[in-house]
């Protein structure tokens, strides 16, 4: 029994699943490289439509005795190209937490590594990268990426630390972590930063699943997670500390300051989408 409990331990680090702010277990198998291609379609095909729509309807505007390219038709044409290319899908992927049009219709949507919600700076290094790795090299690179790499990731995932993953919520929540009160005011101070992504999903899913472990088994396998934690944690916790209400409040901690990142990122998209709705200086109603 004993020997089951350890070969299921160690194979949470093979398991890839997303736990939520709220402790919401969700499904987090890799979108396979098909689906991928089918969602990118409809992104990027709607990209290209309303990139060309607005092509045509700038050269319409244009007058045609002009016969020498108007510096501000060219300015115009590289604000449509960086509108469409870069902006929209920005704001669109980021505002959604990882989702988009296409990945929205077949239920796919973009996590970190560690299997959080991505912010802004993963948004942006996707949407840049695919200006080489979709349009310049009409995708080719992004497809060879998805087909090689262990999580269908393309350059972009690789660069940002994100992959695309099936959004299925299951029906099941595990128990929320909650932060051991004698370490809160030990864990508001500490410095989380250098905490690998995996090491802190599978400290999690062991808290969760510490119910169900033997006894020997869960205190042997808490006091290792512990251990390879300490490091990457400074300062270390007050002594005598128990390991699994250490790794508590270092994961309490951790979820609290991401959902206040998560919260200032969706205040500063907010505040961008008011001051884009907002007529120029000068235009009239």
């Amino acid at each position: 029994m004993e020997d089951e409990t350890m070969a299921s331990s160690e194979r949470m680090m093979e398991e890839v699943r997303i736990v939520t702010g709220e402790a919401v277990l969700l499904d987090a198998a890799p979108a396979s490289v098909a689906v991928r291609m089918l969602s990118g379609l409809i992104d990027y095909g709607l990209v290209m439509v309303g990139l060309v729509l607005s092509l045509i309807t700038l050269v319409s505007l244009r007058p045609m005795s002009a016969a020498a390219p108007d510096p501000l038709i060219v300015i115009a044409v590289s604000l449509i190209l960086l509108t469409w290319l870069v902006v929209l899908p920005l704001t669109i992927e980021t505002v959604s937490r990882g989702s988009s049009i296409g990945r929205w219709v077949l239920g796919l949507r973009v996590v970190r590594d560690d299997g959080g919600a991505v912010r802004l700076r993963h948004c942006l290094v996707r949407a840049l990268v695919g200006i080489i790795e979709i349009y310049a090299a009409l995708a080719t690179l992004a497809i060879a990426s998805c087909a090689v790499t262990r999580r269908g990731k393309r350059l972009g995932d690789l660069l940002a630390g994100t992959y695309v993953v099936r959004d299925q919520v299951e029906t099941a929540a595990a128990p929320p972590i909650l932060m051991p009160p004698e370490l809160a005011s030990w864990a508001e101070q500490a410095d989380l930063r250098a905490l690998p992504g995996d090491l802190a999903l599978v400290a999690r899913t062991f808290l969760q699943r510490a119910s169900t472990i033997e006894p020997r088994s869960r205190e042997r396998i808490g006091a290792e997670l512990a251990a390879s934690i300490s490091p990457s944690v400074s300062p270390p916790p007050p002594e005598g500390t128990h390991p699994e209400r250490f790794l508590a409040a270092v994961l309490a901690e951790r979820r609290d300051r991401e959902l206040a990142l998560a919260w200032k990122d969706r205040r500063a998209a907010e505040s961008t989408r008011t001051r884009m709705a907002l007529l120029p200086h000068g235009v009239g109603e």
